[in-house]
């Protein structure tokens, strides 16, 4: 009889229930693997298996000729409430990230920045790794090259030759993620102090990132066609920053794209000024036809381009890049190798090339497209008919930027809809100048479940009803 993965997480539930109610206690000794097999209906090697779990993780030890025993120490059982997130934490850039990432698999999250598990390509990906389980084994166990997986590499950059970007295959750097790469390229740019200019709303964790260099943040106004250009052009002759950090296709979190008037001026004024630009491209691939890019138009002579994979492929297969001047990606191989001692992974990037490869990846990005044009029209109906309005209907994405009826505050909205185990957005997470109170930002591949909209309507209310009372109270 075979072992399944199955069968041996039930013995060991079993056998932490049996601890849990004391039934075994500390330093008992265990039924005998046969034992316990024929009382369980399962193969001996089940047993075993699910016994050397459980020694590994400290709850039971082996005694040579002896059996196993509980340990004297055993963990205590986790306890729910102790796995999740704080709800009472202060509203922040962090605040949206932590409840998202650490929330119960059945919370549903609309404000959270990534796709359903059933709306990304895990076809493919399981292609993927039945493939690499079949490779070599150095794949599997050795450190990866500093610069990356060469293959995937290539695939970069010729998606970059598409584009007219003419570089070459050591200005490509792959990284442990997206986030890895901008911490790089800030850790290399960047001292205390610095100002870096950014969108105002931006992406919440490039504000959390920006907070850790301990640098200052100047919020530039984002309007649908890209920042606003006179208040660039200003915030460039007060501040003289280092570096300005955006989304180019697919702004997050307004779903906005830049126009090629805009950036065509802001590569003119980002020259004239000798200002840096770090042009975020990690939602691309959702673009039904490409939009004109800053690293584009410039190449790579004051552009620096980052990006991973994470929404597309996988956020479990963490893989970013960077793409740069040739001087800037060998200090920041030497900074890769101080942080992280080498570059990504070499099962993750292999996945990564191998997914991108696959003759149903193209396939895929179709159907997304159509099903998530879908879905946007769809949640900005059922947005309007509470009487929240969507800022600007986005030519591709999963988000949208809207504003919340009678100027309520998106704040007080998200803790009622906390409390009801949904998490959403807030505009001011998103917000330099915290002018965003009155916006919100939806995911619209998350908000299927009926769930969804019955809390929101009711976290509405609540809100409405605490803003009376303050007018009143006023």
């Amino acid at each position: 009889m075979e072992r399944s993965p199955g069968r041996t997480a039930e013995v060991m539930a079993a056998i932490r229930v049996r601890l849990a109610n004391r039934s075994l206690a500390s330093g008992d000794r265990l039924p005998s693997i046969r034992g316990l097999a024929a009382s369980m209906g399962v193969s001996p090697s089940t047993i075993a298996e699910a016994y050397d779990r459980l020694a590994a993780e400290g709850v039971i030890r082996s005694q040579r000729g002896s059996g196993f025993y509980v340990a004297r120490r055993a963990a205590a059982p986790l306890v729910l409430a102790d796995a999740e997130p704080r709800r009472d934490r202060a509203v922040d850039p962090f605040w949206v990230s932590r409840q998202s990432l650490d929330a119960d698999p059945r919370i549903t999250r609309p404000g959270c920045g990534w796709l359903p598990a059933d709306w990304m390509p895990t076809a493919a990906l399981r292609r993927a790794l039945r493939g690499l389980a079949r490779g070599a084994d150095d794949l599997l166990t050795d450190y990866g090259n500093t610069r990356g997986t060469l293959a995937l590499r290539r695939l970069l950059l010729a998606g970059f030759a598409e584009e007219g970007i003419v570089c070459t295959i050591d200005q490509v750097l792959l990284t442990t993620s997206g986030t890895q790469a901008l911490d790089l390229v800030c850790r290399l740019l960047l001292r205390p102090g610095d100002i870096v200019l950014v969108d105002d709303p931006c992406y919440f964790n490039f504000r959390a990132l920006l907070r850790a260099h301990q640098v200052t943040v100047i919020g530039l106004p984002y309007t649908q066609t890209g920042p606003d250009l006179a208040a660039f052009e200003t915030a460039l002759g007060q501040h003289r920053p280092r570096l300005y950090i955006t989304n180019s296709a697919l702004h997050n979190p307004t779903g906005a794209t830049p126009t090629l008037q805009t950036v065509h001026r802001l590569l003119t004024l980002a020259k004239t000024h000798d200002l840096t630009i770090i042009e975020d491209d990690i939602f691309a691939d959702f673009e039904p036809e490409p939009s004109p890019r800053l690293a584009g138009l410039d190449g790579f002579d004051r552009v620096i381009r980052i990006g991973s994979f994470s929404k597309t492929i996988s956020a479990s297969l963490r893989c970013g890049y960077i793409a740069a001047r040739r001087d800037w990606i060998e200090d920041l191989i030497d900074l890769q190798i101080a942080t992280n001692f080498s570059g990504p992974s070499p099962v993750v990037a292999e996945v990564v090339a191998r997914v991108l490869t696959d003759g149903g990846y193209r396939k895929h990005k179709q159907a997304l497209h159509l099903r998530l044009a879908h879905a946007r029209q769809e949640t900005a109906e059922r947005l309007r008919a509470l009487g929240v309005e969507p800022w600007a209907m986005p030519r591709g994405g999963f988000t949208l930027w809207c504003r919340l009826p009678d100027g309520l505050d998106s704040t007080a909205v998200a803790k009622a809809a906390m409390a009801e185990d949904v998490v959403l957005a807030p505009g001011n997470v998103f917000s330099t100048s915290q002018t965003a109170g009155a916006f919100m930002r939806f995911n619209v591949a998350q908000c299927a479940d009926p769930h969804v909209w019955a809390v929101l309507r009711r976290a509405l209310a609540t809100a409405q009803q605490k803003t009376v009372q303050q007018e009143h109270a006023s």
